[in-house]
């Protein structure tokens, strides 16, 4: 028996010398102090021991164990710094080699469309102003001046939640929640997402964005929305770049225009775009209607003003020489690549 345990022990050591991962080690631990391992095996058949020579054999074991222990956990430190070393050496990060090229993302080019336009606008002491998607039909017609069964509501195709909650036809009833809670002067503009029931095709599409622009102060007049457009024509698209106004109905403003732009691709020398002309319609704009302002609460006597609305993606289409709308939401990366 204690032949047998001498053999154990020096077996378990040699083995622990050889061993080089602790996965190993662990083997090598069950099958000597487990359950079933061999010095297990020896303290069940301490039956088969002589009375007078259990004690010193039990002795003999434990001192064993204790040895085995002591040597296992000894060099599973050893292992695992080992391991651990070779981990961090294997990924450790060469600081001084090129990185590989990745690929950065792009803005959209509505997105690089909008973000000038504001910048534009931002730059004139507008104020950028929000309001909700899904709006009442008290500020998205009524207070605009567009009572219920007025024709203008059929040319609008609008999306009904209910009898009174719509999906915006134009960012306009922000202008009306603005002017209905604050005092002149007011200088905003509205970009946002609207809704109408137009068939998608090359220049249409049931959801697309809009910029509406107000002013309200006293002496406001025509002269100065013709000097606002002409100043956004030539930052948006650059020199020789001028508006022309001709003669429209809108409910919201009196008098109202429907605004040109020199076509940015020919500079007004005629092209397929605009169609030999030498300008485009890009806008609506007018003097605010006194009676909105009246419904709003503003004087009108005291208080003139003038608005405008234009398409975000039109003017996208305009700055890059995009032909067709849809190319803006097929998500084609060699499309939207292109623009940085």
């Amino acid at each position: 028996m204690e032949q047998r345990l001498k053999e154990i022990r020096q077996h378990v050591l040699d083995q622990l010398k050889e061993v080089r991962e602790t996965a190993g080690l662990e083997q090598i631990r069950v099958s000597a102090l487990g359950k079933k391992g061999d010095l297990t095996g020896i303290l069940r058949s301490m039956g088969s021991v002589p009375a007078d020579q259990r004690p010193k054999i039990g002795q003999m074991v434990n001192d064993v164990r204790q040895t085995l222990e002591s040597a296992i956990e000894a060099r599973q430190k050893e292992l695992r710094r080992a391991e651990k070393e070779l981990r961090l050496k294997s990924e450790a990060i060469d600081v001084t080699m090129p990185r590989p090229e990745r690929s950065a993302g792009s803005l959209h080019p509505m997105n690089i469309a909008l973000e000038k336009m504001i910048e534009v606008f931002v730059g004139m002491g507008y104020e950028v102003v929000e309001g909700p998607e899904v709006e009442f039909d008290h500020y998205n017609f009524e207070l605009l001046n567009i009572p219920k069964n007025h024709p203008a509501r059929d040319a609008q195709d609008t999306f009904y939640v209910d009898d009174n909650i719509v999906l915006r036809t134009h960012t306009s009833p922000v202008q009306a929640r603005i002017m209905t809670t604050r005092k002149p002067p007011i200088r905003i503009i509205c970009p946002g997402r609207v809704y109408r029931a137009d068939e998608a095709d090359a220049t249409h599409s049931p959801v697309f964005h809009q910029m509406e622009g107000l002013v309200i102060d006293e002496n406001i007049t025509m002269g100065d929305l013709k000097g606002t457009l002409d100043e956004f024509a030539r930052q948006m698209f650059g020199q020789g770049i001028s508006t022309r106004f001709r003669p429209s109905f809108f409910p919201f403003t009196e008098p109202s225009a429907e605004v040109d732009l020199t076509c940015a691709n020919c500079r007004g020398e005629g092209c397929r775009m605009c169609k030999g002309t030498g300008w485009i319609e890009v806008l609506g704009a007018g003097m605010v209607n006194p009676h909105v302002l009246e419904m709003c609460g503003i004087d009108p006597k005291k208080y003139s003003g003038f608005a405008f609305g234009m398409g975000v993606e039109r003017m996208a289409l305009l700055k890059y020489n995009i032909p067709n709308l849809r190319y803006l939401y097929e998500n084609d990366l060699r499309f939207l690549t292109q623009y940085r």
